[in-house]
């Protein structure tokens, strides 16, 4: 009998695959179009109402709900043999349910470009996908890119970048996330790196004292709220406005384009694709090009 390939999910549990799952819920965007590049889409058997590539493969997916609020019942009901997770996007409560079901609730929660491009690495030995050539192929330019932009970093001067994710109220990235790391990646320092989400409202926004670490607890502090007197404090010299999780307008672009900042006075607040950003693994592939095109096209 073959030998049952074991792989650790995020969250440091094993899970042993005899064969390759062949009912499969995703419960994240970016895993949908994961598993479909890998040439599995096949495999798929329901989705988020988030999901949105690839555009024919999620047309014929059933819809089980958000990413924070699936129909636990429904994914039950597909019957699948491995639900793809993220620790981030999903809420421990659903997935414990789902665990509870006797579901196998594969976490992931990939915070720099390269672990993106290694869970999907991990993906395609999970799907016996890896000596294929549409997985070859795709994990080759996905490391080809990669170590492209980080040449291409130790040469440039990183240029200051503001990234929100959130308008109203307006909260921005640590250094310690996806988004971050996508754009230190390809050129440009995120401003805000440095600054923790501080706890009370009140305390974010500097109205108040904040808590103190032991406090807080676990409690994510990687999203800071901000205000703009902030932004004009940090100086940035691009602003780059992703259409997701927030889909930033151009009302919200005259905001910043009103500030007193290099980026407002050199024309370099626009807005841009968030799955760029965001996404990890399949999309980081042509991603990391894009938006090192985009930071290198602003810089004047």
């Amino acid at each position: 009998m073959p030998t049952a390939l074991r792989v650790f999910d995020d969250l440091k549990r094993a899970f042993d695959f005899a064969t390759p799952p062949k009912r499969v819920v995703s419960l994240v965007p970016s895993d949908t179009l994961n598993v479909a590049a890998l040439g599995r889409a096949g495999a798929l058997v329901g989705c988020t109402d988030y999901c949105e590539l690839p555009e024919d493969v999620v047309a014929r997916l059933p819809r089980i709900g958000g990413t924070k609020n699936p129909r636990v019942d429904d994914v039950v009901a597909l019957r699948p043999d491995l639900v793809i997770a993220n620790q981030e996007e999903n809420t421990r409560s659903d997935v414990e349910a789902l665990v509870r079901q006797g579901v196998r609730v594969y976490v992931v929660f990939p915070r720099r470009v390269a672990d993106g491009l290694a869970h999907l690495a991990r993906l395609a030995r999970i799907f016996g996908a890896q000596g294929e050539d549409v997985a070859k192929e795709l994990l080759g330019r996905g490391y080809e890119e990669y170590r492209a932009a980080e040449e291409a970093r130790t040469k440039g001067r990183a240029v200051r970048a503001f990234c929100p994710i959130w308008m109203t109220p307006l909260m921005t990235i640590h250094g310690d996330t996806f988004i971050s790391d996508m754009l230190d990646l390809c050129g440009a320092q995120n401003v805000f790196a440095d600054r923790e989400r501080r706890y009370p409202l009140a305390a974010d926004l500097g109205k108040a004292a904040p808590l103190p670490a032991d406090a807080v607890g676990q409690r994510d502090v990687r999203y800071p709220r901000v205000t703009l007197d902030e932004v004009v404090a940090r100086a940035p010299e691009i602003v780059l406005l992703p259409d997701e999780p927030h889909p930033f307008t151009e009302e919200d672009a005259a905001v910043f384009r009103a500030l007193d900042i290099p980026a407002a006075r050199s024309a370099a607040v626009v807005r841009t694709s968030g799955k760029d950003v965001c996404w990890y693994g399949a999309r980081s592939v042509g991603g990391i090009a894009r938006v090192r095109a985009l930071v290198a096209g602003l810089v004047r």
